[in-house]
């Protein structure tokens, strides 16, 4: 680590520097501003020890110039001057720490210490933020159709806006990466947050959102922070807004409205800055003749309104996600990239892809774990795909004795809710996803067919409530 030692004394610069190359730090001397400033271009320091008075200007004037071209480099100030307004203007202007002189050496090292600590956070975090908007920027997201272009555009051009956005699609058509792409490519600088809402129940819902006051319920030990806080700054994502309960409903168009959250048992309000944008893979129109979905709450969360195509419908962006799905896959399991036949390409180009982008991706990683050689054939393609979406003619044979259609229905759907819990590796939530279901009605009718074990249904149950 490097460190600056900014002070006109001499004997203080040195005793310093003897300090802090015993603590293994590679130390600069400066006597004044123009030394400090040409020390700092040559190589930049991690933290900087300046004196508040030297003899060509004030250490708080090289803060302000330095924190405007480096705001990662971390400044302590000494200063022989203590006063509380100097304190607060070395620290406004960027300053980590301030220490009076004549001060203790040991405390010096701790506040140095904290510095570091501090400068290594700002840091991490800068260096996940980039990565994250890297990896969201529109150039990695897959989609040379015209339809993807044309979100694309749009995306890029709303992103700088506060505006609230809500995005439609099937499930699997990649709306959580849209939302993302949205929140790092804006200048927001707070958290992007995500939630199914129609993953838990209402009450639980309302906690998890807004949080609640100790005791405001049985089970409530602590006060909970809500996720439109945990979000302030930053973006909220609510994933399939349409399965919210009317009551909740209400009260997500409070805070829409006015931009204020009060936890569950509270009587107090708190102001969030929050962009809110909302995803479904409902007719919300629909929803609102049938009376389940707010017209009001529909208005204010379609003011830019994003309909992502279903896979089927960009069919020449197939080849260019199952090569980067190869790619990906490739490098998570460590192995050298495979190359896919051509026979299974046009069972893949053929494939209807009801699970769109996410069905895509899970049967790219089935193949690449399934396929001991270096090319991806057909042998490996789930029947589905292998059968091009068609259902086996047997399910068309109309029995000489006749049938009970209701049952042979409901046969046909247990035999989906099966694979599709297969495929999701037991988790309901996806498997719901997979088929185009709410949760909740996903659960009714595993519990009904006893497609979950008693003792696995009591987890689900915790663990969708944990959430």
């Amino acid at each position: 680590m490097n460190l600056l030692i900014v002070d006109d004394e001499a004997s203080l610069r040195d005793f310093l520097s003897i300090v802090f190359e015993g603590e293994g730090w590679r130390v600069e001397v400066a006597p004044s501003l123009g030394d400090a400033r040409a020390a700092i271009a040559r190589a930049e320091p991690d933290v900087v020890l300046c004196d508040l008075m030297l003899p060509d200007g004030s250490g708080i004037d090289l803060i302000r110039e330095v924190k405007a071209q480096s705001p990662s480099i971390g400044f302590v100030m000494i200063t022989a001057h203590t006063s509380t307004r100097s304190a607060v203007e070395a620290l406004k202007a960027g300053a980590i720490d301030y220490i009076a002189k004549p001060f203790d050496i040991e405390e010096l090292k701790i506040i140095v210490r904290k510095a570091v600590e501090r400068k290594e956070l700002e840091d991490e975090n800068l260096h996940l933020r980039t990565a994250l908007e890297e990896r969201f920027t529109f150039a990695n997201i897959i989609g040379k159709s015209a339809k993807m272009q044309e979100i694309f555009s749009i995306v890029q051009r709303i992103a700088k806006t506060m505006s609230t956005v809500l995005i439609a699609g099937e499930s699997g058509t990649g709306k959580e990466l849209i939302a993302r792409a949205i929140h790092y490519n804006s200048d927001r600088r707070g958290k992007f947050v995500s939630i199914n809402c129609g993953a838990l129940p209402e009450t639980l819902l309302e906690s998890e959102l807004f949080g609640h006051e100790r005791g405001a319920f049985t089970g409530a030990v602590r006060d909970k922070r809500g996720l439109f806080h945990e979000a302030d700054r930053g973006t909220i994502f609510l994933d399939e807004i349409g399965e919210t309960s009317t009551a909740m409903q209400i009260k997500l168009l409070r805070v829409l409205q006015d931009r204020v959250v009060r936890k569950v048992g509270s009587n107090n309000e708190s102001p969030v800055d929050v962009r809110v944008i909302a995803a479904t893979n409902r007719d919300l129109s629909e929803s609102i003749r049938e009376g389940t979905f707010r017209e009001d709450l529909f208005y204010r969360i379609n003011v830019i309104p994003i309909t992502l195509p279903p896979l089927r419908h960009r069919r020449e962006d197939i080849p260019l996600l199952v090569d980067h799905f190869i790619e990906k896959f490739a490098v998570r399991m460590n192995i050298p990239r495979k190359r896919i036949s051509a026979d299974a390409m046009r069972a893949i180009e053929k494939y209807h892809w009801p699970g769109n982008v996410r069905e895509l991706e899970n049967v790219i990683e089935r193949m690449i774990a399934l396929e001991p050689s270096d090319v991806l054939t057909t042998k490996s393609l789930p029947e589905p795909v292998l059968l091009g979406g068609r259902i086996p003619d047997a399910v068309y044979e109309l029995p000489q004795e006749g049938i009970s259609l209701q049952d042979h229905l409901e046969s046909i759907g247990k035999i989906f809710m099966l694979k599709a819990l297969e495929r999701c590796g037991g988790v309901q939530t996806q498997a719901a996803e997979l088929l185009r279901m709410s949760f909740r009605s996903f659960r009714y009718y595993a519990k009904k067919y006893e497609l979950i074990p008693r003792e696995r249904e009591a987890e689900d149950v915790v663990e969708v409530e944990e959430k």
